[in-house]
């Protein structure tokens, strides 16, 4: 999976919570300064040469909707993230923030305790 740039996050974060739009709804969603037309259906396009989002056609105008979920993504982009600055080691990312101190004791129990709450049931 490709990584994105900032503005192509920008709008699948828009899609992934919409679900749906057409060009003028993303924009709406976005921030001010809003950013041209012509500016959002380019990165759309380049999403969709990523293969990030299809469309749907209504006589001139496409609605579009993500082809890659918003889980999806961010998993991938965590594994890269830890391969790249972490020798692939989840351990050794928690290890350095919690050295930073930006995890405390309390949150780094609750995610180990999610990680098992999410783990498949192997005992059966």
């Amino acid at each position: 999976m490709k990584k994105l740039t900032t503005a192509e996050e920008q709008v699948m974060q828009v899609l992934w919570d919409l679900d749906k739009g057409f060009v003028k709804e993303i924009i709406e969603q976005l921030p001010a300064p809003k950013p041209a037309y012509n500016t959002i259906s380019t990165i759309i396009r380049i999403l969709e040469q990523k293969e990030f989002v299809g469309h749907n056609t209504f006589g001139k105008s496409h609605q579009y909707y993500p082809l890659v979920t918003k889980e999806q993504y961010s998993h991938q982009y965590l594994k890269s993230f830890v391969g790249r600055f972490f020798s692939g080691s989840f351990e050794n990312m928690v290890s350095f923030f919690a050295k930073k101190e930006d995890v405390n004791l309390n949150e780094l129990e609750d995610l180990l305790k999610d990680i098992e709450d999410d783990k498949p049931n192997t005992k059966d």
